[in-house]
């Protein structure tokens, strides 16, 4: 198992509600020493966090948070102003709602106006596995990969399930080769992570990575 490897593969992440910017300047800190993929962090703290890592660090955010039922003016909005305050990657949530009812040209165009808006930005695209029929995650990939988005993610980790093996080992086997997979959402540790890594994920969405690693004697950090 290569640590340095899957710790380059983490959004080393902190969504909680409570988070202040002396958490958030923590894990950035920890993002940096560890050399993590990037933190995953409240829009709020895009600016400040990006000004106090500069280039050391990539800053992701999340729009459409948790649930996804805003509007689509209103995620472009939010997308819009984070890649202007520094954003590096955005990872978005769907309109769950409009999944089950198989408003899929709704969906898609969504996507793909948040992905114009992100320019060159990475877009990860959360479907909520969780919350989804087999049928709708397969239908998701497919139009996650027809809208143009860089990766498909399981999870937001705030609703009654995270990543499972199973949906990262579905969803590689029915996204575009071009479409990366992410899985977040209680990922409990390093072998937790390699495995989800050797199913077929490209991205992990996680804080115990980092602990883990933090806990280990003779890390090398």
């Amino acid at each position: 198992m290569d640590t340095k490897n899957i710790l380059s593969k983490c959004d080393h992440t902190l969504l909680l509600q409570t988070a202040t910017w002396t958490d958030i300047k923590k894990i950035c800190d920890e993002g940096m020493r560890f050399g993590t993929a990037s933190v995953c962090i409240p829009p709020a703290y895009v600016k400040q966090a990006k000004e106090y890592v500069g280039e050391k660090l990539k800053i992701c955010t999340v729009i459409g948070f948790p649930n996804g039922y805003n509007t689509t003016a209103v995620k472009v909005f939010e997308t819009e102003q984070a890649v202007s305050e520094g954003a590096d990657e955005i990872d978005m949530v769907v309109n769950i709602g409009w999944i089950k009812a198989k408003c899929d040209t709704q969906v898609r165009d969504e996507i793909r106006s948040i992905k114009a808006a992100c320019g060159k930005k990475i877009l990860k695209v959360i479907i909520e596995t969780c919350l989804l029929t087999e049928e709708e995650k397969v239908r998701m990939c497919r139009i996650v990969t027809e809208a143009g988005a860089d990766y498909i993610k399981t999870s937001t980790g705030f609703s009654k399930a995270g990543a499972t093996l199973d949906d990262v080992k579905l969803m590689r086997a029915n996204v575009g080769a071009e479409v990366k997979v992410k899985a977040a959402g209680g990922i409990s540790g390093l072998e937790d992570a390699q495995a989800f890594l050797d199913n077929g994920a490209d991205r992990l969405g996680t804080s115990r990575v980092v602990k883990a690693v933090q806990g280990l004697s003779g890390s090398g950090y």
